[in-house]
């Protein structure tokens, strides 16, 4: 499936009450471009980090929903951070991660997820709920439920690896308000 119908879907089924992460590179860029809300952080750099901070924010404010937008080949950088979300356990954590095969972001370099899944290591870390959707026509339903499970839960959405649409703009907000903003939505 395209990556960018994947997003959109997947988008739809976020409330606006949700903080939602994306991870820096082309994806935050897509997010961006279907319509910047509040509620979202785009990362600038440092790859594999958008769960953390996601963590961060649900053991600040545990009654806090918290949606993770990833790619693979952030979730590869930092794969300490499926344990460190696992080991606790936050109620309202949701992580969906677009896997592509690539990193798209730096030149279109294969990850290594075609040898390996994602959805089973996350499971195998300790997230309660982890799956895996090949089918677009499974992603909304799948995206729901994910979004309504207790506990961690990730969802991986295989994706083509086509690249970004000609002219789809950088993120034009500076870390300093995004982060001002989001502590801002936060505390809302």
């Amino acid at each position: 499936m395209k990556k960018e119908r994947a997003l959109e879907i997947v988008l739809g089924c976020i409330p606006e009450t949700t903080a939602t992460l994306c991870c820096n590179g082309h994806i935050s860029r897509q997010v961006y471009a279907t319509g910047d809300k509040p509620g979202r952080f785009y990362m600038i750099g440092s790859m594999g980090m958008a769960p953390s901070i996601g963590l961060g924010i649900c053991v600040a404010k545990p009654g806090q929903h918290v949606a993770v937008i990833d790619g693979d080949g952030n979730v590869l950088m930092n794969m300490g951070a499926l344990a460190s979300v696992a080991s606790q356990q936050p109620k309202h954590f949701t992580h969906f991660c677009f896997d592509n095969g690539r990193h798209a972001s730096t030149g279109g370099q294969r990850t290594i997820t075609d040898k390996i899944d994602l959805a089973a290591i996350a499971g195998a870390a300790g997230y309660g709920w982890a799956k895996r959707c090949e089918d677009e026509s499974q992603l909304e339903a799948l995206a729901k439920e994910a979004l309504a499970t207790e506990g961690p839960s990730f969802l991986l959405v295989k994706v083509d690896p086509g690249g970004l649409a000609e002219g789809t703009a950088r993120v034009d907000i500076t870390p300093e308000d995004m982060a001002r903003r989001l502590k801002q939505f936060i505390a809302s």
